[in-house]
């Protein structure tokens, strides 16, 4: 008591500085919790463009080990999608092996739709602060199909509040197109622009895996590269992120890859595309030589807001595991100036899903009943 009643005996002036420093004190210690949870921001690697939490039989990591074991402190955000393909195990094919890859055997794989409400219940299984740092996206619909964007929206409407994109779907993959039963995706299909149309009227990412190429391609011009452009100049109000740079296991990058590339970074008719490099297969041709390194730092350095990192990886099984491809592109890290590497691995997703979280959850509050 006595200290309190002396407080109150110093002079006004000797009080407001006392005042003033208390005020100080309080606002910088909220400064420096800021300052913390940037820091604790700033220590992850890298946001996770593309992941895959199941299999090709849509199996896969438990999304609580996924986030707390493995992206831990290490990764910041991630997206969260499953395959829309089932492999399918034919016994007569295959007889007591039952395949867990496209590549094990010859019997074909199918949409398997289920894949979405998969990913929405294992997400919502998480506390909203964890939910916060995932991306679920729509994945398991036929893209030949004039009613595939029927099963998007019907998605949204059953599971609000979840998903922010679609993809990662494929239209022209190397040996996976051509085992699924059914049309062949094409880049030309209404049943592809009815999709587009609607994720750029609902705010949705699209991620697309489209090859450049056919697998072993003759010489000349690539199969895929003018369907590719024309699709993403007829929905400029789409924001469309290819895989991979259009490359893949044995599609190769052009030789000339750099021109069509900057070509389109370029061009303001395709601002609303974006690249991504993830996946193991990317990484090796990005790190196989001097000139492939230096090509595409360049790119990347020169447009550091339009390419986006991701892993690419299917249901890993430890962090370790799962940063590997991380490491495997340090050879790249290492070229790009500090502005660029920072917005290829974390602000470019940022920036994209953000908005796009936005988007559609004000189309949501409009359209879900």
């Amino acid at each position: 008591m006595e200290r309190k009643y002396r407080l109150y005996t110093y002079p006004v002036s000797l009080c407001r500085c006392f005042l003033s420093l208390l005020t100080f004190l309080f606002m910088s210690g909220i400064n420096l919790a800021g300052a913390q949870s940037s820091e604790k921001k700033e220590s992850y690697l890298f946001n996770d463009a593309h992941f895959h939490l199941t299999n090709y039989i849509q199996e896969g990591t438990n999304v609580h080990v996924y986030l707390n074991e493995i992206m831990g402190d290490k990764i910041g955000r991630s997206t969260l999608f499953g395959l829309p393909l089932q492999q399918k195990w034919s016994y007569r094919v295959t007889r007591d092996f039952a395949p867990s890859y496209y590549l094990e055997t010859d019997a074909p794989l199918y949409y398997y739709s289920f894949t979405d409400a998969y990913i929405a219940m294992a997400y919502k299984s998480l506390p909203k602060e964890q939910q916060d740092r995932l991306d679920p996206m729509i994945t398991g619909f036929n893209p030949t199909d004039m009613y595939a964007v029927d099963h998007i929206g019907r998605v949204l409407m059953t599971f609000p509040g979840v998903f922010p994109g679609v993809g990662e779907f494929s239209i022209h993959k190397e040996f996976v197109s051509s085992k699924i039963e059914g049309d062949v995706a094409s880049l030309y299909d209404p049943a592809l622009d009815r999709i587009l149309g609607f994720c750029a009227e609902a705010g949705l990412v699209a991620l697309i895996h489209n090859d450049i190429d056919n697998p072993f391609p003759k010489p000349g011009k690539p199969n895929y590269l003018d369907g590719m452009k024309e699709l993403i100049k007829r929905h400029p109000k789409t924001t469309i992120i290819w895989a991979h740079v259009g490359v893949g296991r044995i599609v190769a990058p052009l030789k000339d890859m750099l021109t069509p590339i900057e070509q389109m970074l370029s061009d303001p008719a395709y601002n609303n595309l974006y690249f991504d490099i993830s996946w193991d297969e990317v990484a090796k041709y990005i790190v196989a030589n001097t000139n492939s390194l230096i090509n595409s730092a360049y790119l990347i350095n020169k447009y550091p807001d339009r390419f986006l990192f991701g892993t690419d990886n299917v249901a890993p099984t430890s962090q370790e595991k799962d940063l590997e491809i991380y490491h495997a592109y340090d050879p790249l890290w290492r070229l790009l100036t500090p502005e660029a590497k920072e917005m290829i691995l974390k602000k470019n997703y940022e920036t994209l899903f953000d908005k796009s979280r936005k988007d559609i959850r004000a189309w949501e509050k409009i359209h879900v009943k």
